[in-house]
């Protein structure tokens, strides 16, 4: 008899616990494509892109200059005397140093510009993903990526590229 109560209280338990479960509501949306595809998202890539290619010229001339000044000196190199050559040897050096240092201090630049960009949008689709669970009555928004496989009618993605756009349509990026 004694077994009997806990059988009976365990698969009452059990019981209501899978309707707790199955009243639940999970909406799974892509956080790469609304960070890609929103108004805000795209500005931001055109405007990295932008900067990228600006500098990325501008480099390539550097570069270019870098290694004629170092076709020069190794031309001129049984001409120079050992001194001569081995000051302009490390003033080239020292140019090179310069210039990687240009290079790395503009890479960490567009990554810090590229996180806050991010942290920004991610900051104004909290709130919007917080109204949208309220309003739609949904309990667990879970990362597209992380889904196996998941009923198209639960992906919530398009709903809140929308209200993303109409609350932040552009990122000040300078």
């Amino acid at each position: 008899m004694k077994y009997l109560v806990k059988l009976f209280v365990v698969t009452s338990i059990t019981l209501f616990c899978t309707f707790a479960i199955a009243e639940e509501k999970v909406a799974f949306l892509d956080m790469k494509y609304i960070l890609n595809n929103s108004k805000a998202g795209k500005e931001a890539q055109s405007f990295l892109k932008a900067k990228v290619k600006k500098t990325q010229t501008q480099f390539s001339k550097s570069e270019n200059e870098l290694k004629k000044i170092e076709k020069d000196l190794l031309a001129k190199k049984t001409i120079l005397s050992k001194e001569d050559y081995k000051k302009k040897t490390n003033e080239l050096r020292k140019k090179v140093r310069d210039y990687q240092d240009k290079r790395n201090k503009f890479a960490e630049n567009i990554g810090k510009i590229r996180a806050d960009a991010k942290q920004e949008l991610l900051k104004n689709l909290d709130p919007i993903l917080k109204e949208y669970m309220i309003e739609a009555g949904i309990t667990l928004i879970i990362n597209k990526k992380n889904v196996v496989v998941g009923n198209n009618n639960l992906d919530i993605t398009n709903p809140i590229v929308k209200k993303l756009d109409t609350k932040l349509p552009s990122l000040n990026l300078k």
